[in-house]
């Protein structure tokens, strides 16, 4: 089975990445990355040397192919983002929602967590956290986009 590791990085400080999320960026057999120099930088610091594929916002279609192709031959693979969790705000969502709603056998996706900068945000702020998740929860629904099956 080919898993496609969804792994949060350090938001600001380098040292703010798990000791799982290391594991797993030196034991894949490839990292996506949103932009490989910011990644090698993490990766230097960690002594990780492993074979980088840029994933960005500018690319092609044919890079998610592929990706997908790399996953069906059983490769292991770890996408992330410059800073947090890949999937949120850059174009890690569009892989994401391919392998949702067109699932690949013998692929999983296992979400790696990592630093939340809303936590992290709302920590400081010195907003009451009872208003806070009261706020949270009066918000609309949004319409579920993808269902996930087992």
């Amino acid at each position: 089975m080919a898993i496609l590791y969804i792994v949060a990085t350090p938001i600001g400080n380098l040292e703010d990445i798990s000791k799982r999320a290391l594991r797993i960026l030196s034991e894949v057999d490839l990292i996506l990355a949103e932009d490989t120099r910011v990644t090698r930088k993490l990766l230097s610091r960690y002594q990780i040397n492993k074979p980088l594929i840029s994933y960005h916002q500018h690319s092609r279609l044919q890079k998610i192919d592929h990706i997908l192709e790399l996953l069906k031959k059983g490769k292991n693979l770890a996408l992330v983002s410059d800073a947090g969790t890949p999937g949120i705000s850059d174009p890690g969502n569009l892989l994401i929602e391919k392998i949702v709603q067109e699932p690949v056998e013998g692929v999983k996706i296992v979400s790696i967590p990592g630093p939340s900068a809303l936590t992290a945000g709302v920590s400081l702020s010195g907003f009451p956290m009872d208003r806070f998740c009261s706020w949270v929860s009066r918000r609309p629904k949004r319409k579920e986009r993808n269902s996930f099956k087992e």
